[in-house]
């Protein structure tokens, strides 16, 4: 649940913030408002490939790695400036946000028997709820205070590390094979 918190705290904020942070950098408000949708076409592809990646490689490995990736990505609107910029990290962004959020119910299915799946989902998407609401909130208070969208931004990236280093204690990782000697 912890997990499912930080990564929804980490990309809430920036989702709400988008367009207002655009519009700041000079963009023109319906040109700002179509990064958003960016953000939403891309997150389509991002959960079809990230169901595929974690049907294929594991669910938990690929949400470790989706983690980081969406942690990495966020700090990318720090330095948008221009429409274009703003697009391919829109296009980054919203694919790897949305790719993590199929994962969870598939390690779910994985790590409980299936007569506690409604409370497990209900625990997660509670969690991740508390998360969604939290960052546009905790984001507005950050840009009242500084006048700048920048530590929203690098706020997020922590969020995302901390999701990224509770999927990683969580989950069991290809390890180093040892060469026992035979005695």
């Amino acid at each position: 649940m912890l997990t499912s918190f930080l990564s929804c705290a980490t990309h809430s904020g920036p989702i709400f913030h988008t367009v207002s942070y655009a519009v700041t950098c000079g963009i023109p408000l319906m040109a700002a408002v179509s990064i958003y949708s960016m953000e939403g076409l891309a997150g389509m592809g991002g959960r079809l490939v990230f169901g595929l990646l974690g049907d294929r490689f594991g669910a938990a490995r690929v949400l470790v790695l989706a983690l980081l990736a969406q942690a990495v990505v966020v700090l990318g609107y720090v330095f948008a400036r221009l429409l274009g910029s703003f697009y391919a990290v829109a296009a980054l962004f919203g694919f790897t946000y949305a790719g993590v959020m199929p994962l969870f119910a598939v390690i779910a299915r994985e790590h409980f028997p299936l007569r506690m799946m409604g409370t497990v989902i209900g625990g997660t998407t509670t969690a991740s709820s508390l998360g969604m609401a939290l960052g546009p909130v905790v984001g507005g208070l950050i840009y009242d205070s500084t006048s700048s969208y920048a530590w929203l931004f690098i706020g997020a990236f922590s969020l995302g590390i901390g999701a990224f280093l509770s999927a990683l204690a969580f989950t069991r990782l290809p390890g180093r094979r040892t060469m026992v000697a035979l005695a």
